[in-house]
């Protein structure tokens, strides 16, 4: 069913509130001898709806905000930070980092934490890779809610990091973030990009990051204004660009599965598809392309939003989504 918000009163986040566990979950050995340590916690009620919660990037890391779109009360949170991400370890490691890999660990932790099923919730690469997760394992999953959902293709990598896409709408943020290329990186940027990312020299890891992050954030929210970076904000997170890139080059790990083509052997599935009009991330036709393929889904178009979860129209759609799962699940 398609839906547009026409309610007054705009919900809010519930207050903050603290993990009542914390753990690093200790996986295989890589080829230095170190392991990949996965950081997940649990807050909210013990006994209440499961659900894990996605995060996005790929690379980004969990947040104490992403605890607060669900009603403490009546829902188990459970959060993860993706390899190499937040506080997982080693930061920014790219060995043995792979989308399967990240679905792996989620079956790892519901395991651990002894539930049958859960609920998914993911925005943006979260979305893509509850996707992922839900063709591998559908009998673990109670419900989906994917907010501005990414499908990983080449197409959707494209839109961001080469011209010709949002660089059509955002010209001079594109001009800023390619006008020091060579001439024949600019038009796909990535690869070189990339390079610098890894470069031994660490001064030319921090300006290739922050030259990306100063694009990303340009794009990433619905705003009255241009796009000002806090000329005294801390180096942007190297982890992050550099895994964020990793999967970008690697088209998600996805090409020879593409999610689209697998949405019917989960479609059963109760699910809740968001998505802000003005997403210049994650354009609405890729969740209308799945929602042409899922057609009991619930999928809201939020007409005055844009791709940031922390956007007012965005918290209000999802809170009262998990409000009115969790009334449908108790």
């Amino acid at each position: 069913m398609l839906k547009t918000n026409t309610e007054q009163h705009m919900r809010t986040l519930y207050p903050d509130i603290e993990p009542f566990h914390s753990q690093l979950l200790s996986c295989e050995e890589m080829l230095d001898g170190r392991h990949h340590e996965v950081y997940f916690e649990q807050c909210g009620n013990p006994q209440g709806i499961p659900v894990i919660f996605l995060h996005g990037g790929p690379g980004s890391g969990s947040r104490p905000q992403h605890r607060c779109y669900f009603d403490p009360e009546l829902y188990h949170v459970i959060l993860f930070d993706q390899r190499g991400c937040g506080r997982s370890l080693p930061a920014g490691e790219l060995e043995h980092n792979t989308t399967d890999y990240l679905i792996a660990d989620m079956e790892a932790i519901r395991k651990l934490l002894d539930i049958d099923k859960w609920m998914l919730f993911g925005g943006s690469w979260g979305a893509t890779l509850a996707l992922a997760y839900a063709r591998q394992h559908p009998q673990n999953v109670s419900n989906m809610v994917l907010r501005g959902t990414f499908l990983g293709r080449q197409q959707d990598i494209n839109w961001v990091y080469a011209a010709g896409g949002a660089s059509k709408v955002f010209a001079e943020a594109w001009h800023e973030l390619v006008k020091d290329l060579p001439e024949k990186e600019q038009q796909t940027p990535l690869a070189y990009f990339y390079q610098k990312l890894t470069h031994p020299d660490v001064s030319q890891q921090v300006i290739a990051a922050n030259t990306l992050q100063n694009w990303e954030a340009t794009i990433v929210m619905l705003r009255d204004r241009h796009y000002q970076p806090d000329a005294e904000q801390s180096p942007g997170p190297l982890a992050h660009s550099r895994i964020q890139l990793h999967y970008a080059l690697n088209n998600c790990f996805l090409a020879d599965q593409p999610l689209l083509e697998s949405i019917e052997s989960i479609n059963h599935l109760p699910a809740t598809i968001i998505h802000g009009r003005y997403d210049m991330v994650c354009p609405m036709q890729q969740s209308w392309e799945v929602y042409q393929r899922w057609p009991n889904a619930q999928f809201e178009v939020l007409p005055l939003a844009g791709h940031a979860a922390s956007e007012p129209a965005i918290i209000d759609a999802l809170v009262r989504t998990t409000d009115q799962l969790a009334s449908q699940l108790k």
